[in-house]
């Protein structure tokens, strides 16, 4: 319980896929000039990495071993096609503010690679966990560089209007330079809070070239 308590966490601090892992960058730039889009991204990823970990974590012993990176994308272009019908269907004006980015997650690297990392490796309830701990951390950073684009660059908190800040709002932030400048500015605060580095866990052990690097390392030698 303890174990899987763990893997919900990381998402938010100490493995964060926005300010730790500095993944899924593209839409987190894009979709932070308001709080309401950036809540809808959130959550739509969200749903995806939830409901794509518990499949790909059911499948992880019947997908073939050379064709699991296309299995897990096919499996991942499922659900966000649902999400995208659903979101068309009763919240057509959050579907037209998302627009292409919404399809983007199908090649959202946060997806995929919690899929290769993680989900193909463990059990259900876990990857499930893992998923929502991240689709939570990736929804909270979103929301968190949203806020201070939107409130100090248009002077306004989810489209309503601050009296006291409007007068004064500093326009580049919503801009794409004003997005960069904020998001370096969060990592670098959320890199002076952290008690330690943080290591990701990479290597090649989950690479399907790995054998050919291997082959051409010792031919070399």
């Amino acid at each position: 319980m303890k174990t899987n308590l763990k893997h919900f966490i990381n998402g938010f601090v100490k493995e964060n896929p926005v300010f730790v892992l500095l993944l899924g960058t593209c839409p987190t730039l894009a979709t932070t000039t308001s709080v309401i889009s950036a809540l809808a991204m959130g959550l739509a990823a969200a749903a995806v990495l939830i409901c794509s970990n518990a499949v790909i974590s059911l499948l992880r012993k019947v997908i073939p071993d050379k064709v699991r990176i296309p299995a897990y994308i096919v499996i991942i272009a499922g659900f966000v096609t649902l999400v995208q019908m659903l979101m068309e269907a009763y919240l057509p004006s959050l579907y037209d503010m998302l627009g292409v980015y919404l399809a983007l997650i199908v090649v959202n690297c946060i997806v995929l690679g919690r899929a290769e990392m993680f989900a193909s490796k463990h059990g259900v309830g876990a990857s499930i966990l893992d998923g929502a701990g991240m689709g939570l951390g990736f929804t909270f950073s979103l929301l968190l560089m949203a806020t201070v684009r939107e409130v100090f660059g248009a002077g306004s908190f989810a489209g309503v209007e601050i009296p006291l800040l409007s007068d004064y709002a500093i326009p580049i932030l919503v801009s794409p330079p004003g997005g960069f400048f904020v998001f370096g500015m969060l990592i670098a605060i959320v890199g002076k809070l952290s008690k330690k580095p943080v290591k990701a866990e990479f290597g090649c052990e989950g690479c399907p070239n790995a054998a050919v690097c291997k082959q051409s390392t010792e031919v070399a030698e």
